[in-house]
């Protein structure tokens, strides 16, 4: 169950910083997109299915509102 490691933790592998901040900034991005993505779902939800624009309203809702918001947050 429990592994018995000599000396002290901090001398363990080197760290790959550049792959680190590389990952974040991936992460960060992911996370920017998919909100911006689900806000424009949830806008075109709102507008087909409660403002009466219908399904292809709120999908050409979605399609417009996604492509102003990821060409605005590049």
């Amino acid at each position: 169950m429990s592994e018995h490691h000599a000396g002290p933790v901090e001398t363990g592998a080197q760290m790959n910083y550049a792959e680190h901040e590389k990952t974040y900034d991936l992460f960060i991005a992911g996370t920017k997109y998919g909100t911006a993505l689900l806000v424009a779902l949830m806008i075109a939800m709102a507008a087909g299915f409660i403002g009466g624009a219908g399904f292809f309203g709120g999908l050409l809702i979605f399609i417009v509102l996604s492509a102003a918001g990821i060409f605005l947050l590049r």
